[in-house]
């Protein structure tokens, strides 16, 4: 059997209707992912739905609510080849109300593609995007300027680099290096630069997004770090039984493996033995970091495990916090944050409300060096360290040790106020 391609999470940003799902299922269809056949039937449901020209959109958006409304609601996992890597496309939501999927797809992905409009140009969420991609640790970025065909652009590089002059300002101020960034010049819908390159820009010199993909490099596998799994969601399936769903996030998980899930909905370990790995409906041997698996586990009961547990091995068993330091930047608060703040955080897949017990020190967000000790509050722009408490038990690694589990965003209302990544931890006594 000839090795496997390696392996790459993608997510797909940037703000409502700048065609990020067209751009997907575009890439696809072009790519030979999906068959005339499967993007008629797409077409004429689209008619149908009064939708027409939603039907590469639709490739992604499989929820029927989402194409009643021909809105990207929860992240879509779609495998897809090229001639370098086996790609997962994670189609983020751009809408507000669905950024909080859009932090559990950044945070699961090896790279991103950002789609920007070339007639809207940046957008409030194109900002909160670039911002949350940089804090949950997507170093890898393609710029697709998108809708080049649209009236008033008229495929002119005029306009395309008035845009790209504009996101290389943003990805700068959040801390990207631009030069090793790819801008794309594209219209999705029309295909043009997806896959085939377009007659259409003669100007543009670029590769097309397909080239722009396996011009990525391939992701570091974390595999000497110790076993770490988020688990995503939990299935009950009769015959098998419990069958936890994630992605390894760091280590190896071997068939057989004696393996413990912490917190647990008890706040114990949970002991268990994984009988079997099943990546893409396939078993496997083992998983590997960047592998989306349901296991089948021995000793795990159906009330014993949920998601936003993480599974680990016994002789590293996953770090429970009682309390943990961060450095937070605050993003986007109505007000100001003070002592006894307590929104929701989202790390890893768990969603738990933490209290702010102090806050250390307010930092410049570009140096980093400190402003203030101890100030009475922080606001939007400012970048700080914070003391905080878990309402429930929570896993949570220092970024020292395990940095692909100490990212976090915060939400409070419906909007991300503030991102993070744990520093320090007080550990919970077992």
């Amino acid at each position: 059997m000839a090795k496997a391609k390696p392996h790459l999470n993608l997510v797909f940003i940037g703000h409502v209707d700048h065609g990020k799902s067209t751009t997907v299922g575009r890439l696809m269809f072009d790519g030979g992912a999906i068959s005339e056949q499967e993007l008629r039937k797409l077409k004429e449901k689209a008619q149908e739905l009064g939708k027409a020209g939603f039907e590469f959109a639709y490739v992604m958006d499989n929820l029927k609510e989402e194409q009643e409304r021909g809105v990207t609601i929860d992240l879509a996992h779609k495998r897809f080849d090229t001639k370098k890597f086996e790609i997962t496309i994670i189609d983020a939501p751009g809408h507000k109300d669905f950024v909080k999927n859009m932090i559990t797809g950044a945070s699961q992905a090896d790279a991103g593609v950002l789609v920007v409009a070339a007639n809207d140009g940046i957008n409030s969420q194109t900002k909160e995007h670039v911002f949350l991609s940089k804090v949950l640790g997507v170093n890898q970025l393609i710029v697709a300027i998108n809708k080049m065909d649209i009236s008033g652009v008229d495929f002119k590089e005029a306009r395309w680099k008035q845009v790209k002059e504009d996101v290389e300002k943003l990805l700068k101020s959040v801390g990207y290096k631009t030069d090793a960034i790819q801008f794309l010049a594209v219209a999705s819908y029309h295909g043009d630069n997806i896959v085939k390159k377009s007659d259409k820009m003669p100007w543009y010199t670029g590769p097309t997004l397909i080239e722009a993909i396996d011009n990525l490099k391939e992701p570091e596998k974390p595999t000497n770090l110790p076993l770490r799994m988020p688990i995503q969601d939990v299935y009950n399936i009769t015959g098998i039984g419990v069958v936890p769903v994630g992605r390894i996030e760091t280590g190896i998980l071997k068939l057989n493996d004696k393996i413990v899930a912490v917190p647990g909905r008890e706040g114990k370990q949970v002991p268990g033995e994984c009988k079997t790995i099943e990546m893409h409906h396939e078993q496997i041997q083992q998983a590997e970091p960047g592998d989306n698996v349901g296991i089948s586990v021995r000793g795990f009961g159906k009330k014993d495990v949920a998601r936003g547990d993480v599974i680990g091995h016994p002789n590293s068993v996953p770090t429970v916090a009682t309390e943990f330091t961060a450095q937070i930047v605050v993003l986007n608060h109505p007000s100001v944050i003070t002592v006894g703040y307590t929104p929701v955080f989202h790390i890893h897949t768990a969603q738990i409300a933490c209290r702010v017990e102090q806050i250390v020190k307010k930092l410049n967000p570009a140096t980093g060096e400190t402003l203030q000790e101890n100030p009475d509050f922080i606001k939007n722009g400012d970048a700080a360290i914070v003391r905080l408490v878990p309402m429930q038990p929570l896993v949570i690694e220092k970024k020292s040790d395990i940095p692909q589990l100490c990212q976090f965003a915060i939400r409070d209302s419906g909007a991300t106020v503030a991102a993070g990544m744990c520093i320090d931890i007080v550990k919970k006594q077992v």
